[in-house]
């Protein structure tokens, strides 16, 4: 009998190659550069960036950075999309289908190892966490970002499972990654020294109606879920954006979409 995280990995991987996530990649667009900034990312390092999908938050900027990088991801679906990002700026990304709980990488290849709302995805926490502690190399600098309990996506998501069958047995809900004492649970017996802090991506728009259709047309995981609702569609949809509206204000022009995220960064003792 196929075990639980495996189920849910495959099922993952059917979900986010189901829709276009380079069309929403712009909602996290301003994320990636922000960390690259708080690792201070350097000419020839060598970066590893788990849950890459199309590449525009961690990869290009980091190999415009002149770094090194890796992108892997559990789903290769992403990876045309980012091709042709890594294409249309000039820059070299090897692009590697990879599961987080068992990187194809050696012990400490990597200066830096990031996550952009990636890896928290992965069944098992522990797991992850490890191996993202295991190819980092002494002295080496970890980044990831998380959705905290009270930001918009986080309540969206918990909204959304308060309606879809649990998951497999086995699997942590990746809404324990935005806590910090689940993320020190998860790093600091590795011997990693932690810091923390927060971000907010703005994103503008000028048709909030068209913001809404561009998102459920496109988002994998959300069009698998909503098919799954059946009747109690319609309710789920009309709930998800009164809540998503609290995040969401009028500005001259359009509307400003504000998501608060957790920053987590790490070192590896030398």
């Amino acid at each position: 009998m196929t075990d639980g995280p495996t189920i849910f990995k495959v099922r993952q991987r059917a979900a986010w190659s189901s829709g276009n996530w380079d069309v929403l990649s712009v909602l996290v667009a301003d994320v990636g550069p922000d960390l690259l900034d708080r690792l201070g990312v350097t000419d020839g390092e060598d970066l590893l960036d788990i849950g890459t999908g199309s590449g525009g938050s961690i990869p290009v900027p980091a190999a415009l950075r002149g770094a090194n990088v890796v992108g892997s991801d559990l789903t290769p679906a992403m990876f045309d999309a980012a091709r042709a990002r890594a294409a249309a700026v000039g820059v070299d990304v090897e692009w590697i289908e990879a599961d987080a709980e068992s990187l194809p990488f050696e012990n400490g290849r990597f200066d830096v190892v990031t996550s952009t709302f990636g890896h928290m995805f992965a069944p098992r926490h522990a797991v992850a966490a490890g191996e993202m502690v295991r190819v980092l190399r002494p002295g080496g600098r970890l980044g990831c970002t998380t959705w905290p309990p009270d930001s918009g996506t986080a309540r969206t998501m918990a909204l959304m499972g308060r309606y879809l069958p649990a998951p497999p047995e086995g699997v942590e809900s990746p809404l324990a990654w935005g806590s910090v004492e689940h993320v020190r649970g998860m790093f600091e017996p590795h011997g990693i020294e932690l810091e923390f802090g927060t971000g907010t991506a703005l994103v503008e728009f000028d048709d909030i109606d068209a913001f809404y259709e561009r998102f459920d047309a496109n988002f994998g995981p959300g069009l698998v879920a909503m098919a799954m609702l059946g009747d109690k569609c319609a309710q789920v949809r009309r709930e998800r954006r009164a809540l998503q509206d609290e995040f969401i204000t009028p500005i001259v022009g359009g509307y400003r979409l504000r998501q608060d995220y957790l920053v987590t960064i790490g070192r590896k003792p030398a």
